[in-house]
């Protein structure tokens, strides 16, 4: 097991649904975190391939100039989807509640997660459906700050320090393999950290948002 019950536990155990109901049209992170993000995806996506954008939002942070062949969204709240202009076509679902994913295998050139990936209570499963989703060769890139809500991230999560949780993501993507299942290449960590202490950070009291992203790729 990647992690016992006890450290997928949320301080907040209500319904994820409700939660997210109602939309926030802000941006979790600052413009550099932002920046940074979308640099790494003019590095590592490709014109003209699909994408999907797992747990999004109103924004995709991805580069203006490029164009896709498909982006296809997922989130909680249908408002802030239907806002996001980078999306081809979108759907709801709460993984937690649901870790399967209505999409065929081998469909995505890539998969991006931006700052959610603390909520999973279910990672091993969704990273096994990352694998299956995406093409042999396809990339997964998973960025996070410090920034969260407190109490819908799990227990590993928070209980965790930054370097923590670079481990813990680097664990979802090593969860994914077996015998006759080739999982994901090494994953990469690219990262750009504060000089402030982290309260100081959460507080929004300047030195810039820490960015981390964690790379890998579906071996074939």
């Amino acid at each position: 097991m990647l992690l016992p019950d006890s450290l997928r536990t949320k301080l907040d155990d209500t319904d994820d649904t409700l939660f997210y109901s109602s939309p926030r049209f802000v941006t979790h992170v600052d413009d550099g975190f932002i920046q940074q993000l979308t640099d790494l995806y003019r590095e590592r996506l490709k014109p003209n391939t699909r994408i999907f954008d797992m747990m999004s939002s109103w924004v995709s942070h991805l580069p203006e100039e490029m164009e896709f062949a498909h982006v296809e969204g997922h989130g909680m709240n249908e408002e802030e989807l239907a806002k996001n202009p980078r999306l081809n076509h979108y759907f709801l679902q709460n993984l937690n509640a649901n870790p399967k994913l209505p999409l065929a295998d081998a469909e995505f050139d890539a998969v991006v997660n931006c700052v959610s990936v603390q909520y999973l209570q279910q990672p091993d499963a969704i990273f096994a459906e990352i694998r299956r989703i995406l093409k042999p060769g396809g990339v997964a890139i998973i960025s996070f700050s410090n920034r969260m809500f407190y109490q819908k991230a799990i227990a590993a999560w928070r209980e965790g320090a930054e370097g923590d949780r670079v481990q813990l993501v680097k664990s979802y993507f090593d969860s994914v393999k077996g015998a006759s299942i080739p999982g994901f290449s090494k994953p990469e960590v690219v990262s750009k950290q504060s000089n402030l202490p982290s309260f100081m950070q959460m507080l929004g009291m300047g030195g810039g948002d820490p960015f981390y992203a964690v790379v890998a790729y579906r071996q074939s």
